[in-house]
């Protein structure tokens, strides 16, 4: 597990850009047959990726975590952006499609991945945060019946915003908040631009209660996005690609412009789970 420490506003101004993507910059995710994972200082965040291709995956604490198990004072988010796959969470064993998830409560001990097809394998993509209590593990499918009887279904929260006229047409889809899957912390939920829009969250904003992390995908290999952090009137840029994440703190503004549309997985942990929580930042005042 890779550590990163926190970030101070009046240090990060100063950075140069290959020390500004050493500090927020995750990249090699997705590697075969491999469980990628970057613990952020900041919060308390861990960001990764499980690609089980010939073999089964399992979830470990690593020395890290002075835990005996990876959900023993943590909840799990995982949003797949591969092909179909399996999380078996105790025994009990879940099938998770392309762009579906699954949150899992503190407590599940016994956690492991595996991918239907070899040829076309499931993207796992993690995020986890401190709990204080045990929520259920749910089952989230983007499209599908409220429940199936075995496995809890919970359908996304889908909000459309924006428009063509200013590159920013997309429809966020919720997976995990208040009211619809329950959690201590962790929030999380998908935004797919539409052809012809490249604007992601502008106008800006902050919010000092919790942070962020992006995770950009749907793109192709000669395609970028170009990643807007930094206070408001210290902005600063970080050149995106296929399959990377970026870590926001608090202070930062988290913007992106793309060279063409593509899709991102966002993931916020703190201690304010009100989604409509932000300090909007005014065009006329960005630098």
């Amino acid at each position: 597990m890779e550590l990163r420490t926190a970030a101070s506003p009046r240090d990060v101004k100063h950075y140069t850009t290959e020390r500004l993507r050493e500090e927020f910059l995750i990249d090699d995710l997705f590697l075969p047959d491999v469980i990628k994972l970057v613990y952020s200082h900041i919060d308390r965040i861990i960001t990764g990726s499980a690609v089980p291709v010939k073999e089964t995956l399992k979830l470990t604490a690593g020395d890290e975590l002075r835990a005996q198990y990876f959900c023993e004072r943590r909840e799990l988010g995982v949003i797949n952006i591969g092909g179909a796959g399996t999380i078996t969470i105790d025994g009990k064993a879940y099938h998770v499609a392309h762009k579906e998830g699954m949150y899992i409560g503190m407590g599940s001990r016994d956690i492991t991945f595996a991918s239907d097809d070899a040829a076309a394998p499931a993207k796992f993509y993690l995020n986890s945060a401190p709990a204080h209590r045990t929520c259920p593990t749910v089952l989230i499918k983007p499209e599908g019946t409220p429940e199936d009887g075995v496995v809890i279904v919970k359908d996304c929260n889908k909000v459309e915003l924006g428009s063509l006229e200013t590159a920013n047409h997309r429809t966020i889809c919720k997976y995990i908040l208040p009211g619809q899957v329950e959690s201590c912390q962790l929030e999380m939920g998908m935004t797919k631009l539409e052809p012809g829009s490249v604007w992601n969250t502008m106008p800006c904003h902050t919010h000092d209660r919790r942070m962020e992390v992006y995770l950009y995908f749907d793109m192709p290999e000669d395609a970028l996005v170009m990643h807007y952090m930094g206070e408001p009137t210290e902005t600063r840029h970080i050149v995106m690609r296929n399959e990377q994440a970026v870590i926001s703190p608090s202070w930062s503004i988290h913007s992106g412009c793309g060279t063409q549309a593509y899709t991102f997985i966002w993931g916020m942990v703190g201690e304010n789970q009100d989604f409509d929580d932000m300090d909007d930042v005014a065009m006329t005042d960005l630098l």
